[in-house]
């Protein structure tokens, strides 16, 4: 699904949350009373519920106080949010004193040889996976929601 369906579906959902009616009206008025910038068309806030576009940041964190909703998780979903925080705790709970040392000293090399150290450190860790260099590529990306 698009990015911008799935925020106007978010939008919609916190405007119920908050007990307002997910109509352009309703938005236009409670955007424009909050907002301290130029004001917003009808047309602009019927494209963000529309799924058609998604708003400026300095917009989406006006909406997301009004709605009493976090910008993040408007923006993109809670579980983007998640996904964050899972990957935090395993940073704060799997690096102990000799891995930050470490890590402080390779952020201090010269580019060139992070580059090394980085491709050294995947290619060990492709070859001691326990399902095999081709379970998990150095290349691989992650994707969110």
């Amino acid at each position: 699904m698009d990015q911008k369906l799935k925020f106007a579906e978010r939008l919609q959902a916190a405007m119920r949350d908050a007990g307002l009616e997910p109509r352009p009206a309703v938005l236009l008025n409670v955007f424009n009373a909050n907002y301290w910038g130029r004001s917003v068309t009808f047309q602009a806030v019927s494209r963000w519920l529309r799924g058609e576009s998604i708003p400026a940041q300095d917009k989406l964190i006006v909406l997301a106080g009004v709605l009493k909703v976090e910008p993040d998780v408007l923006r993109f979903g809670g579980a983007v949010r998640k996904s964050v925080r899972e990957h935090q705790q395993r940073w704060a709970e799997g690096v102990g004193y000799l891995e930050r040392e470490t890590f402080d000293a390779f952020l201090q090399l010269p580019a060139p040889q992070r580059k090394l150290i980085r491709e050294v450190i995947l290619t060990f860790r492709q070859v001691h996976q326990p399902d095999g260099p081709e379970a998990d590529p150095p290349s691989a990306k992650i994707e969110f929601e």
